[in-house]
């Protein structure tokens, strides 16, 4: 794409496309995006618009384009094309600094965040001068600059928060500190006093206090690995600033918004993460400063209101207190029964109050609530800090401070007695307390998994929790009932069984509540009690025990769905999953109508797909359907086929990428079922199967491959007759498959299933060309993964064709490349072999090589065939090899394009393993036995000589075990 006026126009009106609301004019429009974004110069010119177009609805557009297009393509992947051309690369690093400190704040923020993105690639060692052009700006003084710099350094360098150690690692921070921790301290003591000299200037001190907050939060990301020398010798700099910070009240910027926190408000809560960092990591360095911190943030903490904008502030001030609290030198600050009963009554009972923002939270914005509540997602709450806090002082005072508390439970409770409808924040606040004072260590899988022994959850549950639950009304105190859903949940390690049990129908009515967040509970609860292990690994609740409930269960959870705000409920899904996981047969008589509802909302959701959690648990529930169905009665597959293959057909056609491989995954399921030949309705689609397209995405890959091992399982015959013109095709998705490091395995199961099912005369033809390609790659790149596959597949092939087809094909390649292939691949590597199956495969295979091959008795080859047996013994009696070689950069499977949609394995679509070699042979050491017995019958004397003279003599003692098991001798 030329840098001309005439390409700006056309991608200006392609942009103003994408933003249509209405499909038919937006798809084709990002489809043409997506189609040009590979031409050289199609970066540049997004560049251009987003610099001088007129419109400043494209020049947003044009940046967040930009950005998506870095984030897709900038990194290389090994084995992939590289996405963006090298002039195109320079040509951006060169002018995007420049661009993103000179544009307006909106397009600002999107390009340093495709910095940050090409840093997290290329910094330092492919673009060692970002770092000198950034902090050069530092003496600008112009505080739209320095912010711009300053966001993109935090961008860049707030991974150093999540890392993990490694010498990389630490060379970069040392070349970031050598070149910024100087330069960011020098700007960090002339903006406060900027501050000073223009404290009546509010507009001055909206930016100022913009750039503090960003410097501390640099500061933040460059202590969080170690205590750099710098920061540790400039401490006095930086924590008596942090302190004056803390205690400073400019009237100018107090807000009177009270949900949104002000400028003051974000730069004391980093403060304060700051402090909490040092106290916990650098403690002894800290010390002197820690008093004086505690004094402020206490004092921070009995001042600040109950509104929201200062959320993140006390969140982050009794973090603070939460961390120093539980280190064992900073135990005496907290040991005054005064300072404790302080603590309770001051800061963590009024922060665990239920306020009329968390109310309308509950009522109005349920999924950001449940993300809070359920998932602890990263934003804190106050809650969520005082629980912390709790925990941390019971650490050392659990019995002072489990007394004060139940005094204020007590207390609490009998005002809700009084008059429920009036004070019912005062139970839910009780009810809080109790779950944090109770536990003490906590798993996703399991709950609470080691509690307070203070605390009598049983009687708690049944004077308290239980009456909630067992209220006729479903829809009334809501808050209340998801309080007694989520204490069912999360004790459900503690509680006894015949308790859970008890909840169990009470859960299953809560299911129709009319609050998003009750139901929501209630199916989170039922599905958590669902995957609780009880005695011999089997399920806690069993099938039986829900009888009476599974019909109430299965109308709820779907009625569920249907009510407003639930439509894709995550929650609700992954509870049908698992309920029809857990009952198995039982659901059988449901399906029919079940299997509607779940097509129909399939059909919904492909349309815009947008919630992929929700999404997943719908194909799970969908395998289920017809797993379980199926194992009843094999024949209702086609009835399956019929309901999902309009869907399937839609979702193909309209390319709906985060679900194809999906389709392809329940198609694989289906067509594994047939137990006859392969219906027509699949080899319509085979051809489309094979188009190169569809195996650009690396999603599709795997879903994909097995799917056409299904298709070679099912109808080899079929495709040989009816679709010979097609094999080329489908060997040239292997030949695509084999380049690849990340993609060979798959390459090899495809090639496994072609060798084992494909009739001998359709593929004789290309059975050199097979060998030739596999040679290109041995010579190219031979990694140990690739030799595994390899040895797998010219075993299977020796099995399947006979071990003389094997070695002529061999040599029919190059004259003694069978002996070379035994020599330098087989012979040292099959102990790195993995897997029941493949160990077999290769044993059966290298037997037959030994005993059924003449030219290993006759010919240059035979001196091969003692240490080929010596290494079948090691297959059969050594520990497997598991070693890679120090210089290979094995590439694991998962690591391969994360920026595509990445490939989500069904569980319920798993597929059985499948050993081809089957029943024909149970024991590989007994058909050595009985094989090697044969070709001493046939050549007597020449392989008890064989083994005397060269065989080691444990192996031989092992082979001679497995001659006494088959019962057989040598001749």
């Amino acid at each position: 794409m030329e840098l001309n006026d005439g390409n700006l126009q056309t991608l200006t009106e392609f942009m103003r496309k994408t933003l249509d609301p209405d499909p038919s004019v937006r798809r084709p429009a990002e489809k043409f995006l997506e189609s040009v974004e590979g031409n050289q110069n199609y970066p540049i010119l997004l560049l251009t618009l987003l610099e001088k177009s007129q419109d400043n609805v494209i020049r947003v557009c044009a940046a967040v384009t930009f950005k998506n297009y870095i984030k897709r393509n900038w990194r290389i992947i090994e084995d992939e094309p590289n996405k963006i051309s090298d002039p195109d690369r320079t040509t951006i690093k060169a002018n995007i600094v420049n661009l993103m400190l000179s544009s307006p704040e909106q397009i600002q923020k999107q390009l340093s965040d495709a910095i940050s993105i090409i840093g997290r690639e290329d910094f330092p060692m492919k673009w060692p001068d970002l770092l000198t052009e950034m902090v050069t700006r530092f003496q600008s003084g112009d505080f739209h600059i320095i912010n711009g710099v300053l966001r993109t350094a935090h961008s860049l360098f707030k991974r150093y928060r999540h890392e993990f150690k490694s010498n990389e690692l630490w060379l970069e921070i040392k070349l970031v500190l050598d070149t910024f921790a100087s330069p960011l301290t020098e700007l960090f003591k002339a903006t406060i006093e900027l501050c000073q000299t223009h404290a009546t200037d509010i507009n001055a001190l909206k930016i100022l206090f913009s750039s503090l907050t960003l410097i501390s939060k640099l500061f933040y990301s460059l202590n969080f690995q170690d205590l750099p020398e710098f920061f540790e010798d400039n401490m006095e700099t930086w924590m008596s600033n942090f302190h004056n910070l803390l205690t400073l009240d400019n009237k100018l910027l107090q807000t009177d918004d009270e949900e949104e926190a002000g400028l003051l408000e974000l730069l004391k809560s980093q403060i304060c993460d700051n402090a909490a960092l040092y106290a916990q990591k650098y403690d002894e360095e800290f010390q002197p400063y820690l008093p004086r911190f505690v004094t402020a943030i206490w004092n921070l903490l009995v001042s600040a209101g109950q509104e929201v904008k200062y959320d993140l502030l006390v969140s982050n001030a009794i973090q603070f207190l939460a961390s120093v609290c539980e280190r064992p030198h900073y135990k005496h600050l907290f040991e005054d029964q005064n300072t404790l009963t302080s603590i309770c009554e001051k800061v963590i009972v009024p922060n665990m109050e239920f306020r009329s923002a968390d109310e309308e939270a509950f009522e109005d914005n349920s999924e950001e609530y449940i993300r809070r509540d359920l998932e602890g997602s990263d934003i804190d709450t106050r809650r969520r800090a005082a629980c912390d806090l709790v925990r941390g002082l019971c650490k050392f005072f659990e019995g002072p401070v489990t007394a004060i508390f139940s005094g204020y439970v007590n207390s609490m409770l009998g005002e809700y007695a009084k008059n429920p409808v009036v004070n019912w924040k005062h139970k839910d606040a009780a009810i809080y307390l109790v779950t944090s004072l109770a536990s003490k260590a906590q798993t996703a899988k399991h709950g609470i998994t080691q509690a307070n022994e203070l605390v009598n959850l049983t009687e708690f549950f049944v004077n308290h929790i239980l009456t909630d639950l067992n209220s006729q009304n479903v829809n009334e105190f809501p808050v209340l009932k998801a309080d007694a859903i989520k204490y069912v949940m999360i004790f459900r390690s503690q509680l006894p069984k015949e308790q859970l049990l008890q909840a169990v129908p009470l859960l299953v009515a809560h299911l129709q509540a009319e609050s998003t967040v009750e139901h929501t509970y209630a199916a989170h609860a039922l599905e958590r009690l669902f995957t609780m292990r009880g005695p011999n690994n089997s399920t806690l609740i069993t099938p039986t025990e829900m009888a009476p409930f599974t019909e109430q269960l299965l109308n709820n959870l779907f009625k569920a769905l249907a009510l407003p705000g639930s439509s894709e409920n995550e929650y609700i899904m992954k509870a049908i999953m698992r309920s029809f996981s857990l009952l198995q047969e039982t659901i059988v008589p449901y399906i029919p109508t079940l299997i509607g509802q779940l097509t129909h909302k399939l059909l919904l959701v492909s349309k815009n797909p947008s919630k992929p959690h929700f999404n997943h648990y719908l194909f799970e529930s969908l395998c289920l359907s017809i797993r379980i169905t199926c194992k009843a009665n094999p024949t209702t597959v086609g009835s399956f086929e019929e309901a999902l293959f309009p869907v399937f057909t839609e979702i193909l056609q309209n390319d709906v990428q985060e679900f194809v491989p999906y389709v392809f995954q329940v198609m694989s399921l289906l067509l594994e079922i047939h137990t006859s030949s392969i219906p027509n309705s699949y080899m319509a689609l085979f051809p489309h199967l094979l188009q190169p397209v569809l195996w650009e995405r690396a999603g599709n890959i795997p879903p994909l491959v097995r799917l056409l091992q299904a298709y070679l399982e099912k109808g080899a015959a079929t495709i040989a007759s009816s679709a010979a013109d097609k094999i080329p095709g489908l060997l040239g998705v292997f030949q695509k498959l084999i380049a690849s490091k990340a993609n060979d395995h798959q390459g090899f199961y495809l090639m496994n299933s072609i060798i084992e099912h494909m009739p001998t005369e359709s593929i004789v033809q290309y059975r050199k060309q097979i060998f030739i390609l596999l040679f290109q790659r041995l010579q190219s790149s031979k990694t140990t993964k690739f030799i595994k596959s390899f040895m797998v597949f010219i075993n299977l092939y020796g099995v399947k064709y006979g071990a003389i087809a094997l070695q002529e094909i061999f040599d029919s390649i190059q004259p003694k490349m069978f002996g070379m292939v035994l020599e330098k691949i087989v012979i040292p590597e099959v102990q790195k072999v993995s897997g029941p199956v493949e160990k077999k495969i290769c044993a059966v295979g290298i037997t037959k090589i030994l005993t059924e091959c003449p030219a290993m008795m006759d010919t240059e080859y035979t001196k091969l065939w003692t240490p080929l047996l010596q290494a079948l013994i090691g297959l059969f009696e050594l520990p497997e090899d598991d070693s890679i070689p120090d210089d290979e950069h094995f590439i694991d499977i998962e690591d391969t394009a994360s920026y595509q949609t990445a490939f989500s394995q069904l569980a319920f679509a798993g597929k059985k393993e499948h050993d081809p070699i089957g029943d024909a042979v149970s024991n590989p050491k007994i058909l050595l036995a009985q094989s090697l017995h044969k070709l001493s019958t046939a050549c007597p004397g020449r392989v008890l000589s064989m083994l005397s003279t060269s065989l080691n003599a444990e192996a031989l003692r092992y082979l001679q075990g497995y001659l006494q098991a088959a019962s057989v001798q040598l001749v």
